[in-house]
């Protein structure tokens, strides 16, 4: 490691902060001269949030697809390369002074190790808004193999992160195919000879439970935003549907193996055999964010999911779309569960390639 070179961020990279402009000048449709706008919840949503629209203010604020935008207050030192357009004045772009000796996607994958993420949210500044400065970013100490193996490096780690995104984007096609057959079946041919009942009658609704005193396993723990870690004991052993209780109340989740559900987030038992996949379908298509009751925070009741309204179909109905949608749901299953091992194995060789503990051939 005699050719790695020690040095300060810094020292090879300049920031440029992004673009104030007021909610009124922005559009949501593309016209002649408008530009994509990026905003921090387009970044935090991982793009599922509308875009917006501005008029095009010039070079010096845009950003174009692999440029490095890092997030400066609320979740500081999120970074992404996968937008193009003017950034917010809540972000701003590094660029690197020299390309011939430093690789974008090298210091994209230095920044995004866990231990640097932790700095930026142990180090902010503001007792109001997490927030990083210029200084702050500009004192990050880097080891900088040479380009070749900058390259090498980011190319492994690359590989691992396009086999994940290849199985998200699979699984975001079998859940439209298990969508569309839900679709057919139970909206556009629903009978009006189907029971008329409420949600309550088909499901238990259930607290999660606080995960601070568990050890790290392999047991996924589901918040309100999705899993939160892993740990050594389940809550639950069987088929349910995950909704949330506080937080980002649309993010439904079907979950068909061993969990845990913290108490931002419901868990479900159901009452009749074959509807697990079913009530997932029906839940997911409600708008759970209308039904807010929180103030401060989205909230849901438990008295409320009960009282939703539901045609219920007879039980053979149930076993047939069970077995036409099981196929689909074990991809998607299986799917998750290499992703996890994919995700865990980069995660493992992120920090051992940045500091040379693993090298790569070149």
């Amino acid at each position: 490691m005699s050719e790695w070179i020690e040095c300060k961020l810094g020292e090879i990279a300049f920031f440029s902060q992004g673009l104030q402009v007021p909610i009124e000048e922005q559009f949501t449709e593309q016209k002649e001269n408008l530009i994509r706008f990026i905003r921090i919840k387009d970044i935090t949503s991982n793009g599922q949030e509308p875009i917006r629209y501005i008029m095009n203010p010039g070079d010096r604020y845009i950003a174009r697809f692999g440029d490095l935008i890092m997030i400066r207050y609320g979740t500081p030192g999120l970074l992404s390369d996968k937008y193009e357009g003017v950034i917010a004045n809540n972000l701003f772009k590094i660029n690197l002074k020299n390309e011939t000796e430093c690789y974008r996607k090298y210091i994209f994958y230095f920044l995004n190790q866990q231990s640097i993420q932790d700095h930026f949210m142990a180090s902010q500044n503001s007792t109001t808004m997490p927030a990083i400065t210029f200084t702050e970013v500009s004192s990050l100490p880097i080891l900088l193999p040479p380009i070749a193996e900058q390259k090498a490096i980011a190319g492994v780690l690359s590989a691992l992160d396009d086999k994940i995104d290849l199985m998200h984007r699979q699984n975001k096609t079998l859940e439209a195919m298990a969508e569309a057959l839900f679709r057919q079946w139970f909206v556009e041919e629903a009978e009006e000879s189907w029971e008329e009942g409420k949600l309550g009658d088909l499901v238990e609704i259930k607290y999660g439970k606080d995960h601070k005193s568990l050890l790290d396993g392999n047991v996924p723990v589901f918040g309100s935003g999705g899993i939160m870690r892993y740990a050594d004991r389940s809550l639950y052993n069987f088929e349910s549907v995950l909704i949330p209780r506080k937080g980002s109340l649309d993010n439904v989740i079907y979950i068909n193996e061993p969990f845990w559900s913290v108490d931002t987030m419901f868990y479900t038992i159901m009452r009749k055999p074959n509807i697990a996949k079913f009530i997932y379908q029906f839940v997911k298509n409600l708008n759970l964010s209308s039904m807010n009751v929180g103030s401060a925070v989205p909230s849901m009741t438990t008295e409320i999911l009960n009282n939703v309204p539901i045609q219920i179909p007879s039980d053979q109905l149930f076993e047939i779309f069970e077995e036409r949608c099981s196929q689909l749901y074990l991809k998607i299953q299986s799917n998750a569960v290499q992703i996890r091992s994919l995700e865990k194995l980069r995660d493992t060789l992120l920090p051992k390639l940045m500091i040379g503990e693993v090298r790569v051939d070149v």
